[in-house]
């Protein structure tokens, strides 16, 4: 299994690595979906060069 991540665009084009978010989506007015007050980590994804299996973990940032 060789280590990745999952690609999102964002506002302009930027790009940002995909992340989970605690709880059910909670839509925002002006950001389209709130995350204030949840738990927020990226996704490192895990692909198996053999067959193309994808397992993603969303573990908290070394030190936090």
């Amino acid at each position: 299994m060789y280590p990745g991540y999952l690609l999102e665009l964002k506002d302009a084009d930027r790009r940002t690595v995909t992340e989970w978010v605690s709880g059910a989506p909670e839509k925002s007015f002006w950001r389209g979906i709130t995350t204030k007050d949840r738990m927020v980590f990226p996704v490192t994804m895990y692909r198996c060069e053999r067959c193309g299996f994808l397992e993603g973990y969303a573990l908290p940032p070394v030190g936090s």
